[in-house]
């Protein structure tokens, strides 16, 4: 890569760490949940906007997604340049706020964004646009299908985000997951009385539990089943008539997630059955996909990133993990997703929530926008490496269908 591109970009992040630092800290200390980020929308899109990107509020008509761009000046033949998409997420988690540093994620694409923009500015012809894309709710309500849905990738050829956490890896073993709940309805009665006229949802919601219990020992090692019984009568005097679970199945790959979900749905329906109840299964109509990372985009990454973090701590190697719906844009364009270490917590804690906040995460989040900066400037830069990301895309889709 030219060096004046990579001195320009980094230089531009490093001038910027102050107020990159103070907008990280307003979204820290205002959490808010999935499709109510509205704090973090609007520091987000007006910190961009004063600093040169075209912003589009409330991007394909969902209140807290946004759209900033920053394009090469064209050349009079109507060019076309690759266009690179750095995401930032922003939403939080209830009651214990950005347990999983999503502050922190949007700080580096912001970051990131500065600098190839400060690159291409640089540069004396067409060479690329770099896109930050806002995507809300992350955790549960999986926005970026959302955004996928209405056209937000339609025109993308790559897209590109880093995510805090007690290790470092250069990506992580997304599952494919998807959420349900269920509700049993039964009859109430007066438990000591009358038992013999009550219907016992409650005791639906156990025995669906148990039953899905008894399925982990059936499933795959990589497969992930959670479910909790969030509503389950008033008084103990009282059988219900009306009880709830909420679930959630996770699977190596989408495609084997149907299959796991018919499964559950044999424990739901027997005990519904077995009790006498009538049973109500919903599942969320979007489906977190696994995510498949780029290899020769990470190969891009993993050379810039060391020589702003030789050594960037434990390479996390704990196997299968959570579920983000950045494995629904790896399905649609290449994509990368790397984790790096910002202390000794784990994500979705209230110690993580601490050291999202705290100064000593500022350097390594800077270190990531950073490296995915020079990451989309070399792809803007050498289209015979674009052409490799693309084959490989195209290969790795037509294996998974």
């Amino acid at each position: 890569m030219d060096q004046v591109l990579a001195t320009a970009c980094c230089s531009a992040i490093d001038d910027e760490a102050d107020s990159l630092h103070k907008l990280s800290q307003v979204i820290w200390a205002n959490p808010e949940l999935l499709f109510k980020e509205k704090v973090a929308h609007d520091a987000l899109t007006d910190f961009l906007e004063e600093r040169g990107f075209a912003v589009e509020r409330r991007y394909k008509n969902l209140d807290t997604a946004f759209r900033a761009t920053w394009e090469c000046a064209h050349d009079g033949n109507n060019t076309k340049v690759p266009n690179v998409v750095i995401i930032c997420e922003y939403d939080a988690l209830p009651e214990i706020g950005h347990g999983c540093g999503h502050n922190l994620i949007a700080q580096a694409g912001a970051a990131a964004g500065i600098g190839v923009k400060a690159a291409l500015e640089k540069f004396e012809k067409p060479m690329g646009k770099v896109t930050i894309l806002g995507t809300p709710a992350e955790e549960g309500g999986c926005g970026k299908q959302v955004l996928i849905d209405a056209g937000a990738f339609d025109d993308v050829d790559v897209a590109m985000m880093c995510h805090p956490s007690n290790f470092s890896r250069n990506h992580m073993d997304i599952l494919a997951a998807r959420l349900g709940k269920v509700t049993y309805h039964g009859k109430p009665a007066h438990a000591s009385a009358f038992p013999w006229e009550g219907v016992n949802a409650l005791d639906a919601a156990v025995q669906a539990y148990n039953g899905i219990s008894a399925l982990r020992q059936q499933i795959k090692p990589t497969s992930r089943l959670h479910a909790i019984i969030s509503k389950g009568g008033a008084k103990p005097n009282i059988i219900p008539d009306l009880a709830e679970l909420e679930l959630m199945a996770r699977a190596s790959l989408v495609k084997d997630l149907h299959g796991l979900i018919d499964k559950v749905n044999g424990c739901l329906n027997g005990a519904a059955t077995a009790t006498g109840c009538t049973v109500d299964i919903s599942w969320e109509p979007y489906v977190y996909s696994d995510l498949q990372s780029n290899q020769a985009m990470l190969q891009v990454y993993d050379k810039h990133l060391p020589r702003f973090e030789p050594s960037p701590g434990p390479r996390g190697d704990n196997g299968v993990a959570g579920s983000t719906d950045m494995g629904n844009v790896s399905y649609v364009v290449p994509s990368i997703h790397p984790m790096y270490r910002i202390g000794e917590a784990s994500n979705h804690t209230r110690e993580f929530t601490a050291v999202a906040g705290e100064g000593k995460a500022q350097e390594p989040t800077q270190n990531q926008g950073k490296a995915l900066a020079l990451t989309a400037l070399e792809i803007m830069s050498d289209l015979s490496l674009l052409e490799n990301i693309q084959l490989e895309f195209k290969h790795m889709t037509q294996l998974l269908k």
